[in-house]
């Protein structure tokens, strides 16, 4: 069975959902956002942006944030980037993403030429597809 719908999820939010051969293989809910804390984060949709606390990331340092999320599984497709927050300095990007049964874990590196610092909040949007 193929289909395309709208269904409601057990928050009671509308999201589309594509199914081909009658697996889900997309759902796509309105984005939500969370604030990290000590590294960690939970938000519980396909797409989102996290804050993260304040960052002092040195130069080729990395900083780890794992996002505690039921939707997604081992063997999903997740995609992130990385923008400044507060920050104003360095050079924060995406080092790895590794999703795993109910969370997912996001790497950024500070990647400055020089021995910038980072010194304020990044956002990290990410969006997740079934595997």
């Amino acid at each position: 069975m193929h289909g395309l719908g709208v269904n409601t999820d057990v928050n009671g939010r509308q999201q589309l959902e594509i199914q081909v051969g009658g697996e889900k293989v997309l759902e796509i809910g309105k984005p939500g956002t969370a604030t990290a804390s000590s590294g960690a984060a939970t938000l519980h949709r396909r797409a989102g942006k996290i804050t993260t606390e304040a960052l002092t990331t040195t130069q080729n340092s990395l900083y780890t944030l794992t996002l505690t999320n039921n939707l997604i599984k081992a063997a999903d497709l997740v995609f992130a980037s990385v923008a400044d927050g507060t920050n104003t300095q360095g050079t924060p990007m995406i080092e790895t993403i590794k999703p795993a049964a109910g969370s997912v874990v996001i790497v950024l590196a500070n990647k400055h030429a020089t021995a910038e610092a980072l010194n304020g909040t990044l956002v990290i949007s990410f969006f997740s597809l079934n595997g």
